[in-house]
């Protein structure tokens, strides 16, 4: 194994569930195969390897890479480009520019920002319409509760109630909770 490089580069990788269990079904096919080989098996610690354990030559992952593209019927792509895919993908999620940073190891924000301007105005669109939907959502409660407000009198019904000395109240509030303009008599 070659070492990282640079310090920055060692760093733990965040995995969804889906791809964990991909890698788990991978190193058991891995240990099938060691077990199948015997003493000519080399485990070599890599995820990525020949049949006998040994580190697969970065131009064999390349071709390999190449050929599943092709089998597959998929644009070509480099192997590279998955980390752009990767990390343009999260941005489109909505992972916040940071964590992209952190999970490409880039040593500085700008470099990923700079990278990836170009998903950047439709993660700030997203952005928008997230924090509009959360303000009239908000709206919608009485505030500091869970309680969504009741709805205005339709235009047939604003005449108001009579209260109990017969007078039009518009608000079933007390009347000193009352905000708006003060009533007529």
């Amino acid at each position: 194994m070659s070492l990282p490089k640079t310090a920055h580069s060692a760093r733990v990788i965040a995995l969804d569930r889906t791809t964990v269990a991909a890698l788990r079904a991978h190193r058991d096919r891995q240990r099938r195969e060691g077990l199948r080989l015997g003493e000519r098996y080399r485990d070599s610690g890599y995820v990525f390897t020949g049949l006998n354990g040994d580190p697969m030559a970065p131009d064999r992952l390349t071709r390999t890479f190449r050929e599943l593209v092709a089998e597959h019927g998929l644009p070509p792509v480099r192997l590279h480009d998955l980390r752009h895919g990767a990390a343009t993908l999260a941005l489109a999620a909505g992972v916040e520019l940071k964590v992209v940073q952190e999970m490409l190891g880039h040593s500085s924000i700008v470099l990923t920002a700079d990278t990836y301007t170009s998903v950047l105005p439709e993660v700030a669109h997203s952005a928008a319409e997230k924090t509009a939907a959360h303000v009239l959502e908000a709206g919608r409660l009485v505030p500091g509760t869970n309680r969504t407000r009741r709805r205005p009198p339709s235009r047939k019904n604003r005449r108001g109630r009579k209260n109990r000395k017969g007078r039009i109240s518009r608000s079933r509030a007390h009347p000193s909770r009352q905000v708006g303009r003060p009533q007529r008599r």
